[in-house]
């Protein structure tokens, strides 16, 4: 079940993200690997880079490494989000993305119910991705 913002093709970040009334969550499954983890936390300083200053930002592991979901959401409130917005950091609508992760998030935010909150569908099937994965392959994109 999703509860989106926005549509995935069109992201709407507006104004007010980047005036700290919104947050956005990036989760992803987690790891055992410590620069696997590292490089969600990467992802969510770009994003908080390309939003500009005040942006908020953060990121989360379902399981296996901190921070977990609770604690990513709690960080983003007690930087004043009113607002957040869950991205789960996945290609496809599996399990983890449509279930999971919605599941965790509303337990989660029980304890903020002042937070208006929702999760996002996944990365999924998008022109970006593609030119992405031309340019992995050392192709050149149109």
């Amino acid at each position: 079940m999703y509860v989106g913002f926005g549509l995935p093709d069109k992201p709407r970040v507006p104004q007010s993200a980047r005036m700290g009334a919104r947050g956005i969550l990036l989760v992803d499954h987690g790891s055992r690997n410590a620069a696997a983890n590292e490089s969600l936390e990467a992802i969510a300083d770009l994003v908080r880079e390309k939003l500009g200053e005040g942006a908020l930002v953060g990121f989360a592991h379902m399981e296996l490494a901190p921070p977990g979901i609770a604690e990513g959401l709690a960080q983003l409130v007690r930087a004043g989000a009113m607002e957040i917005v869950v991205v789960p950091y996945f290609l496809a609508a599996g399990r983890h993305s449509t279930e999971d992760i919605p599941r965790m998030v509303d337990e989660a935010m029980r304890a903020h119910p002042e937070v208006s909150h929702g999760v996002a569908p996944p990365l999924g099937v998008d022109a970006l991705l593609a030119e992405l994965v031309i340019r992995r392959a050392g192709g050149e994109s149109t």
